[in-house]
Parts: structure tokens; C-alpha cells; sequence
């Protein structure tokens, strides 16, 4: 998870969103069976040692949004209107990560995450750090679907 605070103490103009998404970057280390097969545990006990050797490789067999694939879309997508403005804050937690709006862009970046830093404006692309989280503001201009990938 991540944890965002408003700086206290600011005089600056304030940026506002009208909604504000959680996007969980997981890297999921699943080990294959001697058929090729995703392996299947009874508890979590019991897979203990198998994905620990395939974490210790730093190639994760899935990466997904939110813990699970489809967390992001049909009728779980994030949705906004034109002229909304959307915080998304996503955070990363073993590997960096760019994360990019297809058909927009970020129109205030904090990659690092840290509110008291200027943001960066108008990026395309924005890097945020394994381990870190970092978040951007964008207005919808245009009706449509807008893609958010890595």
C-alpha cells in the first residue's frame, strides 16, 4: 500500500482532483510444476519454499494491478468524465515502474511521491522507483478509453 499526506504549512496555489485511484503494482513469483503447470497449494505453509527459489531468480511470473488480473477493467475500470481531474497515486514495491496514460499524460507528476517536491509537468512517461510510490493529476480532455499501463 501507500500512504500519501497534504503538506502542511503551504501557501501555494492548491492543485485539486475530483477523484483519486489506487493503482497496486504486484509482482507475483509463481512456481511450475515439472509439466509446466502454475503449482497449486493446500495452505500457505506449504508454498513457502518453492516461491521463495523463484523470487530469489528477481523475474516475477506475473505482474498485475491491484493483487489479481481484469482488476482494471470492464467493470472494475477506473471511469471519468471529461473535465474531471484524477490523482492516481501507484506505488511499486520491488521493481521500477513508468507508468503512462495512453491518450493523456500526467499533467502534475510527483515520481517520488513526496508533495512538498514541485511536480514535474506534462509527462508522458513518469518512473517511479521499486519500493516507492508516486502519483499524477490528470485532466480528461477528450471523451474516450484512455489506457494506464507500465
Amino acid at each position: 500500500g501507500a500512504a500519501a499526506r497534504r503538506p502542511e504549512g503551504r501557501r501555494r496555489q492548491a492543485l485539486h482532483y475530483d477523484k483519486i485511484f489506487y493503482v497496486g503494482e504486484n509482482d507475483l513469483y509463481v512456481p511450475k510444476d515439472e509439466t509446466g503447470k502454475y503449482k497449486t497449494y493446500e495452505t500457505p505453509g506449504e508454498s513457502y519454499a518453492d516461491p521463495t527459489e523463484v523470487m530469489r531468480r528477481l523475474i516475477p511470473t506475473h505482474v498485475v494491478f491491484n493483487g489479481r488480473v481484469g482488476s482494471l477493467t470492464g467493470k472494475n475500470a477506473l471511469t471519468a468524465k471529461v473535465g474531471e481531474t484524477v490523482m492516481i497515486v501507484h506505488s511499486q514495491a520491488n521493481r521500477d515502474t513508468r507508468p503512462h496514460i495512453i491518450g493523456g499524460h500526467g499533467d502534475y507528476v510527483w515520481e517520488t511521491g513526496k508533495f512538498t517536491n514541485p511536480p514535474e509537468k506534462d509527462l508522458e512517461t513518469w518512473f517511479i522507483r521499486g519500493g516507492s510510490a508516486g502519483a499524477a493529476l490528470y485532466t480528461f480532455r477528450e471523451p474516450g478509453i484512455y489506457a494506464y499501463v507500465n
